[in-house]
C-alpha cells in the first residue's frame, strides 16, 4: 500500500470532492467482481471513489485496507459510506505536489 504526504492528500481530496462513485460494494462485500471492477476503474481514472454498502463503520475500514493492499493503491480519505483511493498510472493524468 502505498502512502501519500499530507499535501498530496489534501489535494487529492480537492480532485475527488466533484467525482462520481464509479463502483459500489454492494451486500456480498468485496467480492471478486468487485475487485476486478475497482482494477478496471483504478486504470482509467487513477482517482476513484468507491460506495460501500456496509452501515459498520469497522467493516468498510477494513475493505479499506483490503483494497489499497491488493491494489497498489493509497488511501485518500473515508467520509460514511464514501472510499477514496488513488493509484498512479503508468503515465500520469494526475500530477502530486512533491
Amino acid at each position: 500500500m502505498k502512502t501519500l504526504t499530507t499535501e498530496q492528500r489534501q489535494y487529492l481530496k480537492g480532485l475527488a470532492h466533484s467525482r462520481q462513485a464509479v463502483v459500489m460494494i454492494g451486500n456480498h462485500g468485496l467480492t471478486p467482481a468487485v475487485m476486478k471492477e475497482i482494477e478496471l476503474a483504478l486504470n482509467a481514472h487513477e482517482l476513484i471513489k468507491i460506495k460501500a454498502g456496509s452501515d459498520e463503520l469497522e467493516t468498510r475500514r477494513s475493505w479499506m485496507d483490503e483494497i489499497c493492499v491488493s491494489t497498489g493503491a493509497a488511501p485518500v480519505q473515508q467520509i460514511g459510506k464514501v472510499l477514496v483511493i488513488y493509484r498512479a498510472a503508468s503515465k500520469p493524468a494526475i500530477t502530486l505536489p512533491k
